[in-house]
């Protein structure tokens, strides 16, 4: 979850963060493709400020893994402010660590979903912001559509978590965006997210999440069009789920694999490649359980290198794939290489 949530800070912290949502009013419109609108990028070891307007940037990428075709299809972006947000660490740290890759304390963070065309299915992993990020977010059916898909093509809907910045595209204007598509999601994170009765069990952050889910989430259940799963395992021939809890009670990493390739999508399981490949142990305010997501960011990037598949990021910048390899002590995020045709 990014975002959203830091308009309901309380105190001192809901004023910075306020700040914050003002910045990131000036991010993208889409039609076809991203139109970068004015944004305020400071690069903190020059004190630069960097405008990106008039710059055309395209909304989709598609790639082949075997016999399916991956395509990862952007929602927008949206203006964080990591200083503010992140754990177990020091603002002076992260501010260090991001001026490391020229990134001032707002960085413009993708939101990023992806498209498994398997021949058989045409699953999309998350669905972006819809209404809730609006300029900045909810341009994934414009961009969707660019890449040859219409949203009733998609059949199944693999929600890796119930936060607003990937489930909330479910529906807009109180809509189904995908009237043929059944929405799975881990039972934990379905009972949780649509029990109001839990909003006692979080902070302030976090309970617009409960209306949030119910006006998405919410929506395809009252309609049969929810099946949860309680465990983790094959979905569809080549797609499997694999749980990944800690960030939210059933946050889950997908995997699609076909002809030996395999790539798995990571949901939140890291925020900021820039902070968190270096420090794994440094988590977000969005967290639930923040140890016990720090665990299982860490035990993911070592799978991912000892595996050597593909990764697919829903917040790395898109169109957020390629490979984890370690870096010393660290880890370090290898782009795939650009492709020019996805057959």
């Amino acid at each position: 979850m990014l975002k959203p949530f830091q308009a309901m800070q309380n105190s001192n912290k809901r004023n910075r963060l306020s700040r914050i949502a003002l910045i990131s009013a000036a991010v993208l419109s889409v039609s076809g493709s991203l139109t970068v609108l004015p944004a305020y990028a400071e690069d903190s070891a020059k004190n630069e400020v960097v405008s990106t307007s008039s710059q055309m940037n395209p909304g989709y990428y598609s790639i082949r893994l075997g016999d399916f075709k991956i395509t990862a299809v952007s929602d927008g972006t949206v203006m964080v402010d990591f200083t503010e947000l992140m754990n177990n660490t020091s603002p002076e740290e992260v501010a260090r660590l991001l001026a490391r890759r020229y990134h001032g304390a707002q960085v413009e963070t993708s939101i990023n979903a992806y498209v498994i065309d398997t021949g058989n299915h045409v699953a999309i992993v998350d669905t972006g912001a819809g209404d809730v990020f609006a300029p900045s977010g909810g341009h994934l059916v414009e961009n969707l559509k660019s890449a040859g898909y219409q949203p009733e093509q998609i059949d199944a809907v693999l929600l890796t978590h119930i936060h607003g910045d990937h489930s909330c595209g479910l529906t807009r204007n109180g809509k189904m965006t995908f009237p043929n598509a059944v929405v799975y999601a881990d039972q934990h994170d379905v009972d949780f997210w649509l029990n109001s009765d839990n909003k006692d069990k979080v902070s302030d952050t976090l309970k617009v999440g409960f209306e949030w889910a119910e006006q998405s989430v919410g929506t395809y259940l009252k309609a049969g069009r929810v099946k949860a799963f309680s465990e983790e395992g094959e979905l569809f021939p080549g797609i499997s789920a694999i749980n990944t809890y800690g960030h939210t009670p059933g946050h889950t990493v997908y995997q699609a694999e076909s002809q030996g390739q395999r790539i798995r999508f990571i949901g939140d399981l890291l925020h900021s490649q820039d902070i968190q490949f270096a420090r794994p142990e440094i988590t977000i305010d969005f967290d639930l359980n923040s140890p016990k997501a720090a665990r299982q960011r860490l035990n993911a990037f070592n799978d991912a290198v000892e595996g050597g598949y593909l990764i697919g990021a829903a917040h790395i910048p898109f169109p957020g794939i390629g490979h984890i390899q370690r870096d010393g002590g660290a880890f370090e995020w290898i782009p795939m290489n650009y492709r020019a045709k996805a057959n």
